[in-house]
């Protein structure tokens, strides 16, 4: 089979996969009468609208139903075409040669494109309708991002999906840009740990508060009275923005806060909201003005101490190197390399939260309900400055810590 026909096929696949996932849940709601009104294709509709949501698409909502743009992208359900993708490039990597993936994903790529114009074709009504660019354009990325992620895995190098050697590249470079490559990626590794941190840390705040308001958001839940098949489906659907409320929180922790529409604003110092509609996970918010929240904006900085720590641990300072040679005076080179590090490294973990921030915003086209989710901006900043601030303390602390922790070892050899 060529490479692209089985691209196709892999992706076509995980097209199918993927619109079934979507359209089971609305059949079964159709079925038990959740959709009266509804005939089975404005249903099938209402399934194709979902899957283009799923996948990030935006869709215009009618002057009847709203006035704006309904556009969310659920973090947790797109995970479902990426995984599927994930394999599909697994798949396709076995089949391919040393720099003809290229054939592969551009065929897959190909076929989900046409399913997302189609899909977006179909599900236009005049309650919402989708963009035909944006249907074609907007769901091969999050595939094709799995399908790399994927082929990358199974292959193991990049050489063997692109045909270049990047090792044998690099060992012709000097050794100043080799150097300078080194430190560069450690700098992207230790800002990546600090993001991955900051993003673990939030989640525990988001799971201690939930638990702690479980009484609230159960009450919800019964007052809503939605029968067993609207309560799973609701289920599954907060379930489906978890990782929103995720990087929610950590734009909170940060200090930045959140709003959940126009002129509401929840931050660690003081929250004020509007009316919400019944999502019983709402009631976990918090609520007027909290006597000890600004004890949350350690969280970032506890993220870049462990940057920090780490990027001490990879021994890749080069800079600090460089600065050695240039100048003797050890307190001025230590304390410049230690400062620019940090700036790096919060820089780049600034840029990698407002990207989060970004994807994690939301709007619903309903009244005030146009602006949910965090300021990217604003996130990224206050980001940069708590986790360089942290890297800076968490690279000065490292000797102390690795003294610390090689003295046993130490002691258990003379023994």
């Amino acid at each position: 089979m060529p490479l692209w026909l089985q691209g196709v096929f892999e992706l076509g696949q995980a097209a199918v996969l993927s619109a079934v996932l979507v359209l089971v849940p609305v059949v079964v709601v159709w079925l038990t009468g959740g959709f009266a009104e509804r005939s089975l294709e404005s249903a099938a509709q209402l399934a194709g609208q979902g899957w283009l949501v799923l996948h990030g698409v935006p869709l215009v909502l009618s002057p009847e139903a709203s006035s704006g743009l309904f556009h969310v992208v659920p973090l947790a359900l797109i995970l479902l075409p990426f995984l599927l993708a994930w394999r599909a490039g697994r798949r396709l990597a076995r089949a391919s040669y040393t720099d003809q993936l290229w054939q592969a994903l551009l065929g897959g790529l190909g076929v989900y494109a046409a399913a997302g114009l189609a899909t977006a074709y179909f599900a236009s009504n005049a309650e919402a309708a989708a963009s035909l660019p944006a249907g074609a354009l907007i769901p091969p990325l999050s595939v094709g991002l799995g399908m790399v992620i994927g082929a990358h895995r199974e292959a193991g190098a990049w050489s063997r999906l692109v045909g270049v050697d990047f090792a044998s590249w690099i060992s012709r470079s000097s050794q100043h840009s080799r150097w300078a490559g080194s430190y560069a990626l450690s700098v992207l590794r230790s800002a990546f740990l600090a993001v991955v941190a900051a993003v673990g840390l939030s989640a525990l705040l988001l799971a201690v508060t939930v638990g702690i308001h479980w009484a609230e958001i159960a009450a919800i839940f019964q007052r809503l009275d939605a029968g067993i098949t609207g309560a799973a489906m609701l289920t599954i659907l907060q379930l489906g923005f978890v990782p929103n409320l995720v990087l929610w929180a950590l734009s909170w922790s940060s200090g930045a806060g959140f709003a959940l529409g126009s002129g509401s604003s929840l931050s660690p110092f003081v929250s004020s909201v509007g009316p919400l509609p019944a999502f019983p996970v709402l009631g976990a918010l918090p609520a007027g003005e909290l006597e000890y929240g600004y004890a949350a904006l350690a969280l970032p900085f506890v993220a870049g101490l462990l940057a920090g720590w780490w990027f001490f641990r990879e021994g890749e300072n080069h800079f600090d190197e460089w600065l050695l040679l240039q100048s003797s005076r050890r307190w001025l080179t230590a304390a410049a390399s230690t400062l620019v590090m940090g700036l790096l490294v919060g820089g780049t973990a600034g840029l990698g939260g407002a990207a989060l921030a970004l994807l994690s915003r939301a709007s619903l086209g309903l009244g005030r309900l146009t602006d949910l989710g965090p300021d990217p901006l604003l996130v990224g900043l206050l980001i940069a400055a708590e986790v360089g601030v942290g890297a800076i303390a968490g690279y000065a602390l490292s000797p102390l810590l690795e003294r610390e922790s090689r003295r046993p070892a130490s002691r258990q050899a003379a023994l």
